[in-house]
């Protein structure tokens, strides 16, 4: 036996010869994140922030300890991209980092009382872009919108393989 639950059989939306952007859930969702971004990017300009700075500077604030691996992890970057990212932020005094006493390996990320000032005009920019991505949607539309992507996402992880009990 390898796995404890028996995966549903694959939904048949889709064919290899129907294939077209436009009908495609992913290619939707990427278009609609690139407009998120966009238009939090073009509001969080005038505080001279980049999607690659802010993001993880809401991050931050919203975490009580990150480290540098975690962070970059949890956005889905490479390491490097976060430390050229956190190499700006820390020049315009908005974050520190702080190796640990106990591993040199790691290290802690914190924000500044500046950064915290910036860090806290994220949320209210997020808010007013994602409204606006969702006005004509009712209530019980964006809580369905909001079930489907998160059943889409416990759909697309793999089944979880169990060993086989012996005698």
């Amino acid at each position: 036996m390898t796995s404890s639950r028996t995966p549903p059989p694959a939904a048949g939306f889709y064919s290899p010869t129907q294939m077209q952007p436009e009908n495609s859930v992913g290619y939707l969702m990427r278009k609609v994140m690139t407009s998120i971004r966009t238009q939090a990017d073009a509001q969080l300009a005038s505080h001279d922030l980049t999607y690659a700075q802010w993001l993880p500077l809401f991050k931050i604030s919203r975490c009580t300890t990150t480290t540098v691996a975690s962070l970059a992890r949890d956005l889905e970057t490479d390491p490097a991209s976060m430390t050229r990212a956190l190499d700006r932020l820390e020049v315009k005094g908005l974050v520190t980092r702080e190796r640990s006493t106990t591993d040199r390996r790691v290290v802690q990320l914190a924000l500044t009382p500046e950064g915290e000032k910036v860090a806290a005009q994220v949320p209210p920019v997020l808010a007013d872009v994602l409204n606006g991505h969702l006005s004509d949607f009712t209530h019980d539309e964006w809580q369905l919108l909001l079930s489907m992507l998160r059943r889409m996402l416990v759909n697309g992880k793999p089944p979880v393989p169990t060993s086989a009990s012996s005698p």
